[in-house]
């Protein structure tokens, strides 16, 4: 069957199905957590002492008794197999953005051929999964197989339940077998008890006498496209690349802004009930839904969580999307920017720190001039923005977010912070050595009688802003949508760890020396400003105006590309701040660059492969045929005494011969050898994504012209806009 006849059946048998229906799954406290081995079903199956013990190294951090382990896992596995489960799962989170998981049985054969259900402390607190398959950067050789996953207690144990069947889900750590990390999981653990340590140093200064462990939290905003899983089968860029390389944007796209906020699709609104249901099982707190921007575009946004539990969670939530999607008939796109000329997808972090004696350490309160406590948290992270700003932008560097950074449609690459109104000008005052006061709230008058009157924030939103505080949490924006939160919750922690530290030493210096809380505070924060204020900017971080200020007056960075961001994991005081911190050694941080370079290289040249391979057997030919066909017409129609002219056959030649003449060049260039990572990168980005975007022009331009029954893609059209 050929191309175009297989894009006319996927039309065909969209517009043809019936419409999805779904349950109505009950009451949600019927639902929930009804698949999570929690606390309080381990309270009902557990010894007293042992669930005791569980509770203290879940909820304080104390170190995990191993001796409980046997006693557990005949628990958890009673759990799982009275819910169906024959087979459990150490799951993991390799460098690759993904979910990893082996699965084994519970089976055990005895002596007389019969088998028994089994499993035992030792299998619940380690695994072994192969150590040198997955991404590490070096640390494992082919040869180097063994690798360890490690029971995470802090995080539920959860049964996941598909049509095949029913599986006991643990989450652990992955590490090798010479003691390294191999996982995002490891240093996300690591860089909390770092964060907790410093911010315990600094609330014991303030004059805190009970100081509970301190925990950052996480809220991730999703978003993604739905494409219709007949459109992406016959699109090899969407299959292989996750994105359309090809694609004419349509006449009508996000122009008239009517998708945002829209009225939900049926029968996305089934798919997304059907995520919620599941979610909601698995005790995910998914709160928001939405369409968003682009048409085909929709967000879902759970509620804060612990950082660890939340990055687990978040996992999940891609895992079920993608999954749902496929039983719905579609396909989600987690690429940041799987549609060109509409908005790109990112993966909004919230981010707080907080505990259970002090409460959230970033909320201002009413009157944020006279909360000393707030304003030394808030200050150590425009210490820790300012001074590892260039680290934030590499944790969020891929070949797929490379295109949606510094777009109008996301924060900018140059990593600023967005304040607001009121805390810029308490922050101004403090700079300047004296507060007197801060912004009040206000209230809102609608000027209709029938609507309240509701208090007004005393500061503004900034959706360009990669960095904004947003109430009593900053929100990290420039995080891609398919990328794993536990990289950036990692550098958040750190930085905020190390800032944390500083302040600790400098309150400590001035106290010793005789000088007064609050003027010590005053005097630190003072100086925080004065070295560190050049990262605080409210304004408009499109605008060309403020790249130029950014760079220029502020000394800020412009990464633009991952080629640029990810060599900042190799500067020295990047090494200092993880190894100082406990949270990478330098051997797993120079790991993480060469994974990530090599994933970066090999994602621009498959996309390059699939262009060049989709040029020569899909457009091509297309184009071949409508030109034989206009020619023969033309010549008909000229033995008929009718002349209109071979404009039309001389535009499309000349596109196919320029598009051919960039497809041969690209493929010559993909036989480049090269002796450094960053050399290779910045080939990719500057040399080969270049020609790619020059090949698509002459291709997109061909689709235009192209007979629509002849041309074999389907269509930003109808991929967008047929759901």
């Amino acid at each position: 069957m050929s191309g175009n006849e297989l894009r006319a059946q996927a039309i065909a048998s969209i517009t043809n199905r019936n419409p999805d229906s779904h349950h109505l799954p009950g009451r949600l406290e019927d639902l929930w957590a009804k698949d999570v081995f929690t606390l309080a079903k381990m309270q009902e199956c557990l010894p007293k002492s042992v669930f005791k013990s569980l509770q203290k190294t879940i909820k304080s951090g104390a170190p995990l008794d191993v001796s409980v382990a046997d006693v557990v896992a005949v628990a958890m596995k009673d759990w799982a197999v009275s819910k169906g489960a024959l087979y459990y799962s150490h799951m993991f989170y390799p460098l690759t953005n993904a979910t990893a998981e082996k699965h084994d049985g519970f089976i055990s054969v005895q002596s007389d051929g019969s088998v028994i259900s089994e499993f035992s402390g030792k299998v619940l607190v380690q695994g072994e999964p192969d150590g040198s398959s997955f991404p590490n950067g070096g640390i494992r050789s082919t040869f180097e197989a063994r690798g360890y996953t490690a029971w995470d207690v802090t995080s539920p144990a959860f049964v996941m339940e598909t049509e095949n069947g029913v599986t006991l889900c643990i989450p652990t750590v992955f590490v090798s077998w010479t003691g390294e990390a191999l996982d995002k999981k490891t240093p996300l653990l690591r860089s909390n008890a770092a964060m907790s340590k410093a911010a315990t140093r600094v609330l014991k200064l303030l004059g805190h006498t009970e100081v509970a462990p301190v925990n950052s939290s996480c809220g991730a905003e999703q978003e993604y496209f739905l494409v219709d899983a007949n459109f992406a089968s016959v699109r090899p860029d969407l299959l292989l690349a996750g994105r359309t390389l090809f694609g004419r944007p349509p006449a009508k796209g996000q122009q008239f802004d009517d998708h945002y906020f829209g009225v939900i699709p049926e029968r996305v609104q089934v798919f997304m009930q059907d995520v919620e249901e599941k979610l909601y099982r698995l005790g995910i707190p998914a709160k928001t839904r939405h369409n968003e921007v682009a048409p085909g575009q929709f967000e879902i946004a759970p509620m804060f969580e612990a950082a660890n539990v939340a990055s687990d969670h978040q996992q999940l939530i891609m895992t079920i999307l993608r999954a749902t999607a496929k039983q719905h008939g579609m396909v989600c796109l987690l690429h940041e920017k799987p549609f060109a000329g509409v908005n790109g997808s990112g993966k909004h972090v919230n981010w707080s720190v907080g505990n259970a004696t002090q409460g959230n350490l970033l909320d201002p309160g009413d009157t944020p001039h006279a909360n000393a406590q707030f304003l030394v948290f808030c200050g150590a992270v425009i210490r820790g923005v300012h001074k590892y700003g260039p680290l934030l932008r590499a944790v969020i560097a891929t070949a797929s977010n490379d295109h949606r950074l510094g777009a109008n449609e996301a924060p900018p690459a140059i990593i600023s912070i967005y304040l607001g109104s009121q805390l810029q000008d308490v922050f101004d005052q403090i700079a300047q050595g004296e507060v007197k006061g801060s912004q009040g709230k206000g209230v809102m008058n609608l000027g209709v009688d029938t609507l309240p009157v509701f208090p007004k924030d005393p500061g503004d939103r900034n959706r360009t802003s990669p960095f904004a505080f947003t109430g009593n949490r900053f929100e990290f924006r420039a995080v891609g949508s398919g990328q794993s939160v536990a990289g950036p919750l990692v550098a958040m922690n750190t930085i905020l760890a190390d800032s944390l530290d500083w302040m600790a030493d400098q309150l400590e210096a001035k106290l010793s020396a005789g000088v007064d809380l609050n003027a010590a505070i005053q005097s630190i924060l003072q100086e925080v400003m004065h070295q560190h204020g050049a990262i605080v900017f409210n304004g408009n971080g499109y605008s060309a105006e403020w790249h130029e200020m950014a760079v220029k007056e502020r000394g800020l960075l412009n990464l633009r590309t991952t080629a640029d961001a990810l060599p900042v994991l190799k500067e020295k005081y990047i090494e200092d701040l993880f190894s100082q911190e406990g949270v990478l050694t330098p051997v797993e941080l120079h790991s993480r660059f060469e994974a990530y370079s090599e994933q970066y290289i090999q994602s621009i040249e498959v996309e390059a492969k699939l262009v060049v391979s989709m040029a020569k057997t899909i457009i091509y030919p297309a184009a071949m045929r409508h030109l034989s066909e206009l020619s023969l017409a033309l010549s008909n129609l000229g033995e008929l005494g009718i002349d209109l002219g071979k404009e039309g056959v001389t535009l499309v030649a000349d596109l196919v011969k320029s598009m051919m003449a960039s497809v041969a060049e690209l493929s010559d260039l993909l036989t480049k050898h090269f002796s450094t990572p960053e050399e290779h990168m910045q080939f990719c980005a500057n040399t080969l994504r270049p020609l790619m975007d020059k090949i698509r022009s002459y291709a997109d331009a061909l689709e235009g012209e192209v007979a629509d029954d002849l041309w074999p893609l389907p269509t930003y059209q109808e991929m967008l806009f047929i759901k």
